[in-house]
């Protein structure tokens, strides 16, 4: 097996915050998580995943990013109207996989009128990385194809360039909009399933971030994953947000005016998780 897997999962705005929270807790305790053989990017975890692999800036760094005024960002928040929530909640009760469950998300997606133009999105996302290039390390960003519904990975051997894979992964439906890249129209990678945990199989030490804990009748939850994964002789270790995470982030997990209190939520959680996330990385 290959050793080391960093999986950093969904969670809008809000988990962006708390991905980074959290590593830079773990950093501080002496649990570089950098260091993975294999990061893991979906939606959220695609934007701290690039940032993470890309090396140029400290994690330190990147959770004072976090604590910044919102007000002084440019893009406009989002969030799911009450409309939209219960055409998600139809996808999932009409479906019966991830895929049919993506197929109905990507005709929801292409059907609304999302928050700003495409490369309006981009220009925010591209803001966010620290470099337009793909890293070394290896780096895989999910998305899922908007016809299809298939869960698909981009990385740097691909054509196509990490800015709009990153854009694509974070396309949440009915939000943002779809992103033609690769000669194919994507909608956010957490849709497939709000870790995607399954693409560390193969690995040995596996830590898997994942700010949504729940899944759904058709959406594996990352626990499940996880117990997959140790089925096949991984160590895994997950977290997801604790009760003062959650209090933190609020309704909405797209609100940048909750950033910094899901940053610093991260921060304070991490600690509980050390020793653990320790015992595996460090096996």
């Amino acid at each position: 097996m290959a050793d080391t897997a960093l999986v950093l999962g969904a969670g809008g705005v809000t988990g962006t915050a708390w991905e980074t929270g959290i590593l830079h807790g773990l950093a501080k305790a002496g649990v570089d998580l950098s260091t993975a053989d294999l990061i893991v990017g979906s939606s959220a975890g695609a934007i701290v995943g690039a940032q993470l692999a890309s090396g140029l800036v400290p994690v330190g760094e990147l959770y004072e990013q976090q604590l910044a005024d919102p007000e002084s960002e440019k893009s406009p928040a989002g969030r799911l109207g009450p409309v939209a929530i219960l055409r998600y909640a139809r996808a999932v009760m009409s479906s019966r996989t991830p895929e049919e469950y993506g197929r109905r998300l990507g005709t929801l997606a292409r059907d609304s009128r999302p928050a700003g133009t495409p490369a309006e999105r981009r220009a925010m996302i591209a803001g966010r990385l620290p470099s337009p290039e793909w890293p070394g390390r290896h780096l895989l960003v999910t998305a899922v194809d908007a016809t299809t519904g298939a869960l698909h990975t981009f990385d740097r051997t691909g054509a196509v360039l990490l800015t709009d894979a990153v854009t694509a992964s974070c396309a949440v439906p009915a939000v943002w909009p779809v992103v033609t890249a690769g000669g194919r129209s994507w909608i956010d990678g957490g849709v497939h399933s709000p870790a995607n945990a399954q693409l560390a199989a193969g690995y040995r030490r596996v830590v898997v971030i994942a700010p949504t804990a729940g899944g759904s009748r058709v959406v594996a939850a990352p626990r499940a994953q996880a117990a997959d994964l140790e089925a096949a002789g991984a160590r895994v270790e997950v977290i997801t947000p604790d009760a003062g995470t959650r209090k933190a982030i609020g309704r909405n997990s797209l609100d940048p005016a909750r950033r910094a209190a899901a940053a610093r939520a991260g921060l304070a959680q991490s600690a509980a998780h050390t020793e653990a996330v320790a015992a595996v990385w460090n096996a």
